[in-house]
């Protein structure tokens, strides 16, 4: 089974607990949280060049 990264995201985001998000999704695990914090951490850190 497959969660969208945004879903995982917009859970944090409401306030949901790792705990309570990995009780909901019991085939997610711990680092599946991790992992997906990092890679949205990641897409915001690249420089942006503006074409003059």
């Amino acid at each position: 089974m497959r969660i969208r990264v945004s879903d995982i995201l917009e859970l944090l985001a409401a306030g949901e607990s790792r705990e309570q998000i990995l009780a909901d999704y019991p085939y997610l695990e711990a680092e599946d949280i991790t992992a997906v914090l990092l890679y949205a951490a990641r897409q915001f850190d690249h420089p942006v060049l503006i074409a003059a």
